[in-house]
């Protein structure tokens, strides 16, 4: 896992890895919502899949649970899809691009180019503004990222 040291913006959180899975397998874990709660969260959490439109504007709505009973619910929406390149998605609208005011704002850009016999794996979060992004960091954001990076990567592996 790299932790860009050269952020885009002093607002942005980045991890990039080289992913020993074929780009078509990650591409199909993360656009089906009955693969995607294998992996989006840091386990022994779980995720269920509250709505999942797979379009600009269509909602993107997880909400984890705990084993201790903590829940985080992330209401959002998809900004941009590339199939098999390139998600873009944000807390702060969710589906019909309705504001929301999120507990923790930021978008997400999500890129797969392959590289070698694997897939480079970037994952670039954008804050509002630095506090946010400190915050978010502090939560563990290159801990949690990086976890569900491998869950992924795993995962996608059995998908062939």
């Amino acid at each position: 896992m790299t932790r860009n040291a050269e952020r885009a913006d002093s607002r942005d959180l980045i991890i990039t890895r080289v992913l020993n899975a074929p780009r078509s397998a990650l591409w199909r874990a993360w656009s089906d919502p009955e693969l995607l709660k294998e992996w989006w969260c840091p386990k022994p959490w779980t995720t269920e899949v509250l709505a999942f439109e797979l379009k600009p504007g269509g909602a993107f709505h997880t909400l984890m649970k705990g084993p201790d009973g903590g829940v985080s619910d992330n209401p959002g929406s998809f900004l941009e899809v590339v199939p098999g390149e390139r998600l873009v998605f944000t807390s702060m609208l969710t589906g019909g691009w309705r504001p929301n005011t999120p507990w923790m704002g930021f978008t997400a850009i999500i890129t797969m180019t392959d590289e070698g016999s694997g897939c480079r794996y970037t994952a670039h979060v954008m804050h509002p503004d630095d506090a946010s992004r400190e915050k978010h960091e502090e939560m563990g954001f290159f801990d949690g990222w990086g976890t569900v990076i491998t869950q992924l990567e795993a995962f996608a592996a059995t998908l062939g």
